[in-house]
This record gives C-alpha cells, structure tokens and sequence, in this order.
C-alpha cells in the first residue's frame, strides 16, 4: 500500500498538544459564524496519510438538527454543537478518522475552543437523525465543540478524576528498542524524542492508550495494544485512537524539521499476543 504525504499544520503542535483537554462543560451559546466557518475552512484543507475520505458533518442544536434531542448521557453540559464523523469501512478507516480528525481538534485548540472526544457516551441513532449518513458508513465518534465554561459540572469533575484524564503511560511502558524486551531511552530516541513525547500525550477512549512503538534503527513500528477477544467496536475504537496518536508524532516530526514517510514492514523479532502491528515510520 502507498501512503500519502500531508502536509504539515500551521500551528504550534506542540503548544496545541500540550494545551488540549477534554472538554465537557461548556458555555450555553452556539459558535460564532466566523469560528464555525474558520473551522470547517480548515476541516476542508486537512487530509491523512491513509487516502482515506473523513467526512466531517457539523450539527448545530439551534438549527441543523432540527428539534433532534443529540443525546449525550449527561456527559456534556451546555454544548450547541458538535462535529461528527464518518468513514467507509476500508482498511486503515479508523487510523485516518483519529489522525485527521485530531489535526481539526488541535486547529480548534488553538482557537481557544473546547472539544472531547466521544465514542461511547453519545446516542447514535440520535445524531444519525441529524445527519447525512449512508447505512454502509462507519460513524465512530463525535465531539462537542463550543467555548469552555470556568465552571466544571460535577459529571466532568469525576469524570477527569476516574479516567484519570491527566494521567499517562511512562516511556518504559510503552517504547521499546528493538524488541518488546527493552526499553527505549530518551536518549535512544535521538532527533525523535519530542515526537515520541507529544504521541504519549495523545488523548484515548477511557484513557487506555492502546498503543506501543518500537524503534529499529531508522524505524519506528506502530502497534495496537488489546485482547484478541474484544469485539470489533471496540477494536475499531483502539485503532482510531492509535490515529489519534500517530496525528501527534508525525505533525511533531514535520514541525522540528524532520522526514520520513510511512512504510509497511516485515517485523522479525517476536510480537506479544495482545500486541497488533499496524504500520511503521521510517525515518530519512
């Protein structure tokens, strides 16, 4: 498979990246025209490196949906709007929905705009109603978008503190050299360190960053981290966050001047049950 070469955002990744939070507690007004409209302008620019088509729907509580009740679960207070996405069911459809997807939420972080993720707390079949969507599409998440409240609702308060929101998977957990029986330094890590760091920070359903990276020479080989027993939602939901975190090293790596392009390898050394190859970074 040929992979595509995109370009590089025209932000500062790594403030983005740093500055994203979940957001669930927003102010009750709509966007402005000209934040929606700026925003769906970059939506229409963005592309991944898949060749996978992303679509990108706006719903609006006030207008689009029409008296539709966009049922959230009570996870989301005050949002009037949401982005929602959808994919034909193709091969690398998740990782381009989370890859492309994300480059938009970090366009709207930049912005100052709030957003979360979502990919189990939302009703289908009630944003399906507001939406234009064949019955062959993939629909696997949405996100609020909206600007945050200064006030938290009591759902985000505990919902930050039993996911853990801020809590990550220290290197040692997660990159290895080589093989999965050694670690990978920050040392070893050389020009890449900060690519690797920003993929560690990326956000992920339930926070279970299901992703591992190992480092071989000029490569970097992706996998995809659960049980071959889950069901395929859920393991569409782990390769979509595994999109999420590819979106953060490679728009790192673009950003520090640095090139290589994705590639499918032929790993030699010996793969944990739980752990799913999905595609490697060779750097040039």
């Amino acid at each position: 498979m040929q992979f595509k070469e995109v370009d590089k955002l025209n932000i500062d990744v790594k403030e983005a990246v740093k500055k994203r939070v979940s957001t669930r507690s927003f102010e009750e007004k709509a966007l402005s025209k000209e934040d929606k409209n700026r925003l769906m302008d970059i939506n229409n620019s963005l592309t991944n490196p898949f060749d996978v088509n992303v679509r990108v729907q706006y719903i609006s509580k006030d207008s689009g949906a029409d008296g539709v009740q966009l049922g959230t679960y009570g996870t989301i207070k005050g949002a009037k709007d949401y982005l929602a996405i959808t994919v034909k069911d193709e091969p690398y459809a998740m990782e381009a929905a989370g890859y492309q997807f994300e480059n938009l939420i970090l366009y709207a972080t930049e912005m100052g705009l709030g957003t979360v993720w979502l990919a189990a707390t939302f009703s289908r079949k009630d944003f399906e109603k507001a939406m234009d969507i064949g019955s062959d599409d993939l629909f696997p998440c949405i996100s609020p978008v909206g600007y945050p409240s200064e006030k938290k609702s009591l759902v985000e308060k505990l919902t930050r503190v039993g996911l853990g929101s801020k809590n990550r998977k220290s290197w040692e957990k997660i990159f290895f050299l080589n093989d999965f029986e050694h670690s990978l330094s920050k040392d070893d890590a050389g020009t890449y360190e900060q690519s690797l760091e920003m993929l560690r920070l990326a956000p992920s359903s339930t926070n279970a960053q299901p992703w591992a990276v190992v480092k071989e020479e000029n490569k970097f080989h992706f996998f995809c981290d659960y049980k071959n027993n889950i069901n395929e939602d859920m393991r569409k939901i782990k390769h979509l966050d595994l999109g999420i975190a590819l979106s953060h090293f490679h728009q790192t790596a673009m950003a520090d001047g640095l090139t290589g392009k994705f590639e499918i390898e032929d790993i030699k050394f010996t793969t944990p049950e739980n752990m799913h190859y999905v595609i490697s970074y060779v750097a040039k």
